[in-house]
Formats: structure tokens, sequence, C-alpha cells
């Protein structure tokens, strides 16, 4: 995906004429009613697209802070480019008409308080924070509403006044004439943005916006129990909202890290053991790897190879219920060594004869382990 200001051709400081000069530039150059060559058309719908977040505060913000990716977490915004026809090529030439910002009926949804925008935060955690929960500092860069003038956006002592091009109605119509009729159009106000008021005087602190962008710190708890995807929400904690709207929230992405001997499956924890040969057939007790720590594991004796041995109540604790628990599964494998001394072999060859002078009858009771040692 290309930066939105380099498809615009402008540097990340440009300001709101800036942009909207170069974006009607560009949309006249590409737009595919007057550009035939191949990929005009794509070429104009990115333009349409790097416009429409550059061009609001807020979604610049969002830009800004976490790149394409940060665009999901918000409200989603028609492609300029997937409008089509005559409606774009107006668009192109009167700054906005038929544009985002509009309701039903093509009244602007501007005026009234506008909720900020939801935020997405990731942030990669231990195994064992998963496991048992932990609480976690992070520092997110948001838009919060300008203490100097209280969010209008005016230097303290004056206040928005009633535009002069829409006489305070948000909207302005254009009549033009086309080869196939006269057509009217009813738009947002391109001068005061559908709000019907301009800041004549604007505050030095958000430079008219009413909002201005703070690193917080934060102070989240993570709930035992969760796992890569998990979402976390933290109400109130994303950009503020316009002209007295609420805040949005806070969404944090979790990405669980592995562990070097442990793996997860749900509520179960999964992982593997080596057993020598004797253990496996006399049996013996061993401490294991668990996320409560070392934990002793009895092998009973006649193991076979790849047998799953249960601890129970030692896997991930459920979301929610931290109380109930799911097991630890452990697989045993047995370590069949490839060369003896001379007494291992001298005793093992004892045992063999001892076993095989038992006769043929028997030999339908030899275990799997046994079988594999000495054969049939």
């Amino acid at each position: 995906m290309s930066d939105y200001y380099d498809l615009l051709g402008v540097g990340r400081d440009a300001d709101g004429d800036t942009l909207k000069r170069a974006y009607r530039r560009l949309a006249r150059k590409y737009h595919p009613d007057i550009n035939k060559e191949p990929g005009a058309e794509e070429r104009f719908k990115e333009i349409g697209r790097a416009y429409e977040v550059l061009g609001d505060p807020q979604t610049r913000a969002r830009y800004d802070q976490f790149g394409e990716a940060g665009l999901g977490g918000g409200g989603g915004m028609p492609d300029m480019g997937d409008m089509g026809g005559f409606a774009d090529l107006f668009e192109t030439f009167f700054s906005g008409f038929g544009g985002p910002g509009q309701g039903a009926g093509g009244r602007s949804s501007r005026r009234g308080p506008q909720q900020g925008d939801d935020l997405r935060y990731d942030l990669t955690i231990d195994f064992d924070q998963a496991v048992f929960g932990k609480e976690r500092e992070i520092k997110i860069p948001h838009l919060e509403t300008c203490t100097k003038c209280s969010g209008s956006g005016a230097k303290v002592g004056s206040g928005p006044t009633t535009c002069s091009t829409c006489g305070g109605a948000g909207q302005v119509r254009r009549a033009t004439r086309t080869p196939f009729g006269s057509f009217t159009q009813v738009a947002e106000c391109p001068n005061c943005g559908g709000t019907g008021q301009v800041i004549a005087d604007p505050c030095n602190s958000c430079g008219g916006k009413g909002v201005t962008q703070v690193r917080k710190k934060l102070r989240i708890n993570i709930p035992a129990g969760v796992d890569t995807g998990t979402r976390l929400r933290i109400s109130g904690e994303g950009n503020a909202g316009l002209r007295g709207g609420s805040s949005g929230d806070l969404y944090v992405f979790l990405t669980v890290k592995t562990h070097p001997k442990l793996r997860r499956d749900g509520l179960t924890i999964h992982s593997e053991i080596n057993v020598s040969y004797l253990q496996a057939i006399l049996g013996d007790s061993i401490e294991v790897d668990t996320v409560d720590g070392p934990t002793k594991l009895d092998i009973p004796s006649g193991t076979q190879p790849n047998a799953v041995l249960i601890l129970e109540n030692k896997g991930i604790p459920k979301l929610g219920n931290p109380v109930a628990r799911g097991n630890h599964s452990i697989s045993v494998k047995v370590i069949v060594p490839t060369r003896l001394s001379e007494e291992e072999r001298d005793l093992l060859q004892e045992l063999a004869g001892h076993y095989s002078a038992k006769g043929p009858q028997n030999h339908h009771h030899k275990s799997g382990l046994f079988s594999g040692l000495f054969g049939d």
C-alpha cells in the first residue's frame, strides 16, 4: 500500500488547503471519464482514498500514528472511486459534492456531537502472563479534548461564527449543465465542513480543531486465560469526540509468545518427556515442567512408548472463570540405548534367556516394549 502523502505528492505537514489543491489536480488528471490510459481508474481510486483519510483531522491522526492498519478500528468511509459516473466527476470539480460526511437525503451529519474514533493497540505478552493474567502499563497516542478551549476550537473569549458560504445550513447547491442535461447537487459546504459555523479566531493550542494529540500512560489488566487474538476493550480511551461527542474506545489485541517446552491447545497444555526403557519398565517418579513450576509426575511400571499421562487441573484457566482449569497432557517418549556396557549387555542377555525359557506358548503375553527389545 502506497503512502497516502506520497500518493498526493505533499509533505506530512501539509495543511488542508494544500491537500485539497493536490487532490483536485490529480483527480482531474486521472479521472476515468477523462483519462483512458490503463491504470488510471485504479490510480483515481487510490487518490480519492488518500484524500478522504488525510482530509479529516481524526482519520489523519490515526493514519499518522498507525498507518493503514490504524484505519480499521473506526467507522468505514466510502471509497470515492467506487461512486462511479458523473458523481465522481462533479466531486472532482466542485470540491466534495456527494462526498463523505452526509447523512440520508444529503443532509450533513457533522453539525452535532461527533463520537471519537476507536483505536487499536497491539500488545505481545509472555506465555505465563497469558495463563495467570498480568497488569501491564502501555503508552498510547490519542486525541484528547483541548483543555485550553474546552473543545470549541476558538480562542478564549471568542466563539464560532455563522458560515458565510452556506449561511449556517451546512450545505450548498450547485447547478451545472452537461451534454446530458442540467444537474443540481446538494453537498456539504466546503468552507465549514458541514457544521454551519467557522472559527474566525482559532485556539493557538489545537489550531481550531478542538482536540490535541497526547501520549497517555494506561494500566490495563490482562485476565487469566487469554490467548493470541484475544481483544480487550478499554472504554473511553480512544480518540476524543468533537463538539461534545463521547470518546471512542481502545481495543488491545494480544499476541502470546510461544513457550520453549509447553504448547497450548484451548485449555489443555501439551508437552513431551523422555524416559529410559528401565523407567518405563519399572516405573519411576520424576519432576516435569508445568505452568505452576516443577511438578512431580508418577510413571507407572510398564508404561508404553507414546503413552499419554495427565496432570489434572494443571492446564489453562478458563477465561472469565479462572477457578476452572484444563489439564496438562504429557506424551512419553521411551529412549532405547544404542550402546550398552558389557555389564548391561550381560544382564539383558540373561534376562532375555530367562524370558525365552518360558516357552513360545507365553509369547503372546509379551509387552510391546519387550518385543522391541528381544524380538518375537
